[in-house]
């Protein structure tokens, strides 16, 4: 991907140094803008397909590795107004991850759980469950203050999440367990149902209906009476 961004930006500037469009003075783009655009439209395009390349093989992953998948509901609006990691964020498309585990897990037989936007799941000590108060982004490791506990943060994260997906549900398949397989995607493993026999279509309308009597009202023929005496 850092490859490619490379390519996008030195096919920016080819196209910033061509005479483009312009709608105030109505110039017309020269040829070599054309080309220029056209290169820059193809690598976007490229890009694109390896993001979503990328997504669709990491979520298949989850979905049929792991009986149930928990995610975090993140303020990604607000992580955005970091702009030393504005673009690494919307790069990872968590909400595309997101959506795309919603379905998945359903098709495997599996479970998402959503864990709450307010749950400490960094800043929660997965061995005694003491919570501090705050923990800045560049603190990469977790001290718990209580215990002698000396942890990765996103070690230490992942461990309450699995805690969370525990007492969520009961039974085996709890996220990280990688002994709860999943059945097959899109039930492929389950027997196709026999078809139903087509009705035979009768002697009418379409699809064998019979149609309907016209019921003539009573009050008809006394009209005409009236109109033949006159």
């Amino acid at each position: 991907m850092g490859r490619e961004l490379k390519r996008l930006r030195r096919a920016s500037r080819r196209v910033s140094r061509r005479h483009g469009p312009d709608r105030r003075t109505g110039q017309r783009p020269s040829n070599r803008w054309r080309e220029a655009d056209a290169d820059r439209n193809r690598i976007h395009h490229r890009i694109a397909n390896l993001r979503q390349d990328a997504l669709h093989k990491l979520t298949t992953n989850l979905a049929r590795e792991y009986g149930t998948v928990v995610v975090e509901d993140l303020n990604v609006a607000g992580m955005l107004k970091n702009r030393r990691l504005a673009r690494h964020i919307a790069d990872a498309g968590f909400g595309e991850v997101r959506r795309q585990l919603a379905y998945k897990t359903v098709w495997g037989g599996g479970r998402m759980i959503v864990a709450d936007r307010w749950f400490a799941s960094s800043r929660t000590c997965s061995g005694c469950g003491a919570t501090k108060a705050k923990l800045p982004l560049h603190v990469r490791v977790f001290d718990c203050d209580e215990c002698d506990l000396v942890l990765d943060r996103d070690v230490n994260a992942a461990r309450n999440l699995a805690k969370l997906a525990g007492d969520c549900l009961t039974g085996t398949g709890v996220a990280g367990d990688r002994g709860a397989r999943a059945p097959k995607a899109r039930g492929a493993d389950r027997q196709t149902r026999a078809t139903r026999t087509r009705r035979t279509a009768g002697t009418g309308r379409a699809g064998g209906a019979r149609p309907r009597k016209r019921k003539e009202a009573g009050h008809r023929t006394q009209d005409t009476e009236q109109l033949s005496s006159w």
